[in-house]
């Protein structure tokens, strides 16, 4: 990016960073500073009182490169932050949002101190699981996922999280992978794919090339792995138990009646921080 790189200060690093990151991010200055501390191995917070130091950053370039070729941050540092826990992750599973902590929490408010079993339903990293076990200590969680390297990634996040004692991870896609002995369940929760496969092409770069389609997409309406979910939950709960998914603002109507279709009562939507409607839930 810049010769003479042991001659310029880091903040002069960090705007020529920032510089070629613009077109790729709505955050290039802070996307440089994250990556700057992530290649000097201090946190962020120590990067910003030494921009007037001069120190040698050699992996730097390289990772602004995979940045500006629309690599995502988590993939880059190797795992990010949910529920204010680091969770590991790698390509292509879906980096965890923070839209999603609200499907968590709206799963903790059920949980109460009571003894629970929960099902989560396409775990990916295993951040809404661990986040659950490690939140509530006398839950015990069933995490399923149809891509191996999904299991063997949450089941290394449950181990770092101290949880692993708590969270079985089952491979298999969806109620195909618990055994008949498992359930019933007091809580099943999911992330399911809810974007319409006609939307894909118009998301930014970082999904695209990036992230696994199979866990963005969710068929012409976004509601494919919804409706099979919301059907089939039911035998698996127990009566009364809480089924909770996220989904997207726009499919509150079809979610609703797909809910009441199926016989679920006290229907109920959270919404996140914008406004919009985040989760489903409903009770047996």
């Amino acid at each position: 990016m810049m010769e003479n790189t042991r001659q310029i200060t880091l903040a002069q690093r960090l705007a020529a960073a920032a510089e070629r990151l613009a077109n790729i991010s709505d955050t290039p200055r802070l996307d440089a500073e994250i990556l700057l501390a992530h290649a000097l191995g201090i946190t962020r917070s120590a990067l910003l009182s030494r921009l007037r130091d001069h120190a040698d950053a050699p992996s730097f370039d390289a990772i602004v490169e995979r940045r500006a070729n629309a690599e995502p941050i988590a993939y880059i540092l190797g795992e990010w932050e949910f529920f204010s826990l680091p969770f590991a992750i790698r390509p292509p599973l879906l980096v965890p949002r923070p839209e999603t902590e609200h499907l968590v929490e709206t799963v903790l408010a059920h949980i109460g101190t009571n003894h629970t079993c929960v099902l989560d339903l396409g775990t990916g990293t295993g951040c809404i699981a661990v986040s659950i076990a490690v939140n509530a200590p006398k839950a015990s969680v069933i995490a399923t996922d149809i891509r191996p390297e999904a299991i063997e990634t949450a089941q290394n996040n449950a181990r770092r999280h101290g949880v692993h004692n708590r969270v079985t991870l089952r491979q298999g896609d969806l109620f195909a992978a618990i055994d008949k002995n498992d359930g019933p369940f007091d809580i099943i929760c999911s992330n399911p794919p809810y974007v319409e496969d006609s939307a894909w092409d118009t998301l930014s770069p970082v999904i695209r090339f990036h992230e696994d389609r199979g866990a963005v997409c969710g068929g012409p309406t976004g509601l494919d792995v919804t409706a099979r979910i919301i059907r089939d939950a039911h035998r698996h709960l127990r009566p009364g138990g809480l089924l909770a998914l996220e989904m997207d603002d726009l499919q509150r109507g079809a979610i609703a009646a797909l809910l009441e279709a199926a016989g679920y009562h006290e229907i109920d939507f959270t919404r996140d921080l914008a406004g919009l409607n985040r989760v489903a839930s409903a009770r047996a």
